[in-house]
């Protein structure tokens, strides 16, 4: 006769079942439970585990200049346990270039979307108009397909940060539930004075100057962004930048490359209206706090690299180096890049000048081959710029005040020569002259050029000039206060903290 016998035993502060098998024999055998309990409590940890690390999707904005920014920030992330998806089209996905030495966690993913011209990306669109609408329609359906696929599998999506630029991705996540952060690529400052239109409380055409907006200095036409200048320079861009706050009221934090106390004032006032958070500087984290000492780059361009740059900057004395670079979209007349060329070799300092190769088309050959003639010039085509502005030969950028490039230059605490051209830059160009003290705007005459002799009397006050040693002393305090932000207990520490926190929540 056999019978079985339950007893208990604890395991894991759990009690399972061992069964008795007794024979008549007085034989007896174990069929242990314990092999198989061992394997479904693992199973459920590992279940546990993926659950408490949230996934986030970033939607950039499909250009360079927005795609980085979202990387770094990324990358942030990643070191607080967040698994990411970045989000690019199927063209940007082909174009990318990634650096030799990236170094991305394994926990930051790529995927894509299209957004209808998977062959040529936005040169193929009929206008900025049609691009925008057809990624809203085609856009939107993929990137809800894309969230129902993670959906199903271990890590499901918890939270989306997108570009404003692109409001309809937060409509697409708010229908499944998810936690929405708009991302700001640009200053809090133009984001402001950019909300302020969009709710009528600035009419534009500006009647009144100057601009008096509590939290912003005093603004005249010129500091203004472009749009609020003139609105009728490019309606469709216009249109875009307002659209950004077409629902930013569903959004659940509004997250802004940038840093309390270089904005201190404007971020107090925008706080008050909008769930504002400071994550930034979104740069490599090397040049910052260092919590990953590998990250010393921004990981992905949309252009060739040339390499030939770093062992001729490393050749030149510390601080002798003018690094000109205009960015990835500002397109110059033929004039001003002649009165450029002239006007760096007029200085007789080293300089290094970032132009492609549509652009360089606009020198003439005995021009171009005069500016390059020995070793005080170098013309490339497109370099890292974290690597370039970090090396001690750069004594001053001139640059045309990118969002992307002014708080690089912050980081770094280099000078500038500002030289804005169009958008967000002419009140990037306002804060580094006025506000933050740590660069000189140049003048144009009634042609709105920029003539040789002003870019050689400009770079000349910050490269030699009295003027020049206060421009390093402050571009170093701002660098500072930006490692000071990011480290942690830091403001923009503590905000990617309260970020991540009702993530997890949801």
């Amino acid at each position: 006769m056999s019978y079985v016998i339950f007893e208990y035993s604890k395991y894991d502060t759990l009690f399972i079942p061992k069964v008795k098998l007794i024979h008549d024999h007085f034989s007896y055998i174990y069929l242990d439970c314990v092999n198989i309990y061992c394997e479904n409590k693992k199973m459920e940890e590992k279940k546990s585990k993926v659950n408490e690390r949230k996934h986030v999707l970033m939607v950039p904005y499909p250009s360079q200049g927005h795609i980085n920014p979202m990387l770094n920030f990324s990358k942030r992330l990643s070191t607080k346990g967040v698994y990411v998806t970045i989000v690019t089209t199927i063209f940007i996905s082909k174009s990318m270039h990634r650096l030799h030495s990236s170094t991305l966690p394994d926990s930051i993913k790529f995927d894509t979307i299209s957004d209808g011209y998977d062959q040529g990306g936005f040169a193929q669109a009929d206008s900025i108009a049609s691009y925008l609408s057809n990624m809203e329609a085609i856009g939107s359906k993929n990137l809800r397909e894309l969230i129902q696929k993670y959906n199903f599998s271990e890590y499901p999506i918890s939270g989306i940060v997108y570009d404003p630029f692109l409001p309809w991705a937060l409509d697409v996540g708010k229908e499944f539930g998810l936690v929405g952060a708009a991302f700001f690529t640009q200053m809090c400052a133009v984001n402001y004075i950019y909300y302020y239109v969009h709710h009528g409380l600035l009419k534009l055409p500006v009647s009144s100057i100057p601009i008096s907006i509590p939290g912003l200095p005093l603004l005249e036409l010129k500091d203004t962004p472009s749009f609020v200048d003139n609105p009728d320079f490019y309606p469709p861009y216009f249109d875009m930048v307002m659209n950004q706050f077409s629902n930013i009221y569903k959004a659940d934090f509004i997250l802004v490359n940038s840093f309390y106390k270089l904005e201190e004032q404007v971020v107090s006032s925008m706080s008050k209206l909008l769930p504002l958070l400071t994550i930034g500087p979104t740069v490599p984290s090397f040049h910052l706090d260092k919590v990953s000492p590998n990250d010393r780059d921004n990981d992905i361009h949309l252009h060739r690299l040339d390499s030939s740059a770093s062992t001729w900057l490393n050749s030149k004395p510390e601080g002798s180096v003018v690094y000109v670079s205009f960015g990835s979209m500002v397109s110059l007349s033929k004039e001003q890049m002649e009165e450029l060329a002239l006007g760096l070799k007029g200085t007789g300092f080293n300089f290094l000048w970032v132009i492609n190769v549509l652009e360089r088309k606009k020198l003439s050959k005995e021009l171009f081959d005069e500016i390059c003639e020995g070793e005080k010039g170098l013309v490339v085509n497109w370099i890292p710029q974290m690597e370039v502005l970090s090396n001690k030969a750069i004594g001053c950028f001139l640059t045309h005040c990118g969002w992307n490039s002014t708080i690089e230059a912050l980081s770094l605490g280099v000078p500038m020569v500002a030289m804005p051209q169009w958008t967000d830059q002419p009140m990037d160009a306002k804060f580094v002259e006025d506000v933050w003290k740590v660069g000189i705007r140049v003048k144009v005459n009634e042609n709105n050029i920029v003539k040789g002799e002003e870019i050689v009397f400009c770079l000349r006050q910050v490269m030699e000039k009295d003027s020049g040693k206060q421009l390093r002393i402050n571009a170093k305090k701002w660098r500072d206060l930006a490692i000071e932000a990011v480290s942690e207990g830091g403001t923009s520490d503590n905000n990617i903290n309260e970020f991540v926190k009702n993530v997890i929540r949801s």
